[in-house]
Parts: C-alpha cells; sequence; structure tokens
C-alpha cells in the first residue's frame, strides 16, 4: 500500500503529541510505502496532480523518522492520500484541495474529500446542526454582534479561519474591551466572524475533544481545561487534558451528526464539544489522538488506516 500526507514540515511538529506522526507510524506498522509532501511541493500540469514527496519511516513510538531525498511522483501513483495540512484555510489552501481533487478523480482515496473539505468549514458548518450547538451568530456587523452580547451577556468571539484559540475573546458580563475586540476581529465591520453563548460547563467538564471515524466516536476523548486567568482550553493556548469517557449526550450529539458526515466522505472528524453543545466540527487535521491511545491503548491512528483499507476493498 502506498501512502501520501499532505501536511506541515516534519520539523515544526511535535513528536510528542502529532496525530499525522502517528498516522505514519501506524501505516510504518503495516510495511506501508509512506511519504509526505507540503503545499509548495504540491502542483498539477496538464490535469494531472503531481508533487515532491519526500519518503519518510516513522518508529513505532512516532517520535523519531528517517527521510529520502524528495522525487517528483504522480500522486495518481498513491493508493491513500491524507490531507492533513493545518490551518488557516486560505486560498494557497483551497486550490491544494482543487488539485487533489485531480489524483481523487484518476482513483486516488484522499481522505478527508476534497470537496467536503471546502464545503465544510469547521465553524461556519455547525449552522447546519443548529439543534447540537449553542446560539451562535456569523456576522460582521458590529452593532448585531453586540445586540448578541447584550442577550447573552457572556458570549466568546472568535474568527473563522484560525485553530489552537488563536484570536478567541471570551467577553463576560461586565462586557470590558468589547468594542475593540469586535473591530480588532471584524477588521472594522470588513470579516465576518462567530460569536457564541459562553457555555459555563467549560471550567467544570471541559473542551473535550472527541474523534469520529466514519461518524462513529472513539469511546473516550480528550477534555481540555484552561488554566488559571484563561478561558481558553486548547492545549495551544496552555490548557492540559485529561483523558475521559465518553457519555450518553456525547454519543447522542456524535449520532445526530453520522448521517451528514458519512455522506460527505469526511472519514476523521474531531468534534469540540462543551457540555450538551458541539463548538467546532474539525475536518482539516483532527488532534488529540496521541493523548487517548497513550492512556486507553487504543489503536485510533491504526483504526483510520483499517477503515481506509477496507473502502479500497
Amino acid at each position: 500500500m502506498n501512502l501520501a500526507l499532505l501536511m506541515d514540515p516534519l520539523d515544526t511538529l511535535d513528536p510528542k503529541k502529532d496525530t499525522s506522526l502517528a498516522m505514519l507510524s501506524a501505516a510504518c506498522k503495516r510495511h506501508w510505502d509512506c511519504g509526505y509532501f507540503t503545499l509548495h511541493d504540491l502542483f498539477a500540469r496538464d490535469g494531472e496532480a503531481f508533487a515532491s514527496v519526500t519518503p519518510v519511516v516513522v518508529d513505532a513510538d512516532a517520535t523519531r523518522w528517517t527521510e529520502q531525498n524528495a522525487t517528483v511522483r504522480p500522486l495518481a501513483e498513491f493508493d491513500i492520500i491524507l490531507i492533513r495540512k493545518d490551518p488557516p484555510f486560505d486560498l494557497t489552501y483551497l486550490y491544494a484541495t482543487q488539485i487533489l481533487a485531480l489524483a481523487e478523480r484518476q482513483g486516488v482515496l484522499v481522505s478527508n474529500k476534497p470537496q467536503s473539505l471546502r464545503n465544510h468549514n469547521e465553524k461556519l458548518s455547525l449552522l447546519q446542526y443548529p439543534e447540537v450547538c449553542p446560539p451562535t451568530l456569523v456576522s460582521m456587523d458590529m452593532a448585531r454582534l453586540q445586540d448578541f452580547w447584550q442577550e447573552h451577556h457572556s458570549v466568546v468571539f472568535k474568527p473563522l479561519d484560525a485553530m489552537g484559540g488563536g484570536s478567541i475573546f471570551h467577553v463576560n458580563e461586565e462586557g470590558a474591551n468589547l468594542n475593540v475586540i469586535l473591530e480588532t476581529l471584524t477588521g472594522r465591520g470588513s470579516r465576518c466572524i462567530m460569536a457564541q453563548r459562553y457555555l459555563s460547563d467549560l471550567p467544570r467538564s471541559g473542551d473535550k475533544r472527541i474523534i469520529l471515524i466514519n461518524g462513529e466516536p472513539i469511546p473516550h476523548a480528550l477534555a481540555r481545561f484552561p488554566k488559571p486567568g484563561e478561558s481558553r482550553a486548547n492545549l495551544a493556548a496552555g490548557g492540559h487534558g485529561r483523558v475521559v469517557p465518553i457519555t450518553d449526550r456525547d454519543r447522542f450529539l456524535c449520532q445526530i451528526l453520522k448521517p451528514s458526515l458519512q455522506a460527505q466522505d469526511l472519514h476523521f472528524v474531531g468534534l469540540d464539544v462543551i457540555g450538551d453543545y458541539v463548538t467546532e466540527i474539525n475536518v482539516t487535521s483532527p488532534t488529540c489522538v496521541r493523548q487517548i491511545s497513550s492512556e486507553t491503548g487504543l489503536d485510533i491512528a491504526g483504526d483510520y488506516l483499517d477503515f481506509l483499507t477496507e473502502l479500497l476493498g
């Protein structure tokens, strides 16, 4: 089996935590031929997708790897390509999904599906499932966003294209700095942002990352808790995690989303759940696999590759 990943450069990854390394390690355990390429390496010519692919072997602990010299290869040579490039979801990312769709057209299994990545923004996609998310507003109108805060008194404001807790603001009942926060996030009314009612369950139950493979949840999640004085629970923002079993409510939320995720070939998804609500549906490069696997013994990355192998038949 030949596997390639579109991802960030290996030397930018955290070898103790990175999920893409876990997937490469799982593939190497199965004696697959593995390689990776970056956005810079990807190109198309005469209707065919190519990349300068670096062969790589990742050890069983997913902490060390060896690379060979990169060579230009038609992406149609690969059986499976995983899209694991971190946001931002900008025009360069958009163009990459369109190029990878050329390889998909030639019979390569590309996961998650390029078209679905374009259609399923990790924050905006929540608007398709109002029954599972907290009160939510998407707008660039500062007056409308201020009215939303007046209605709910405690609100989280965030950009639509960031990750890892970047530029997320919690404005509490006092409304301190509300105007400047909205000016900054919206570019003085020129960019849409998301506003969500703050969920008070966060300090108690954490912000849970639930991993789904083909719409089915892994039985344990990573609950992330903010550090003192911080409202963001993201690990990249200094939060700490604790592996917990998922709840009946978590399973109910997953079952609501499952048909849509399956229909769009969103095979590997990370839900962010606070209390009773889904706050984000992560589809570009969901993380936290390593933390969950290390405490539970679950081979999440391997299960994902096994599912993709079954799809190939």
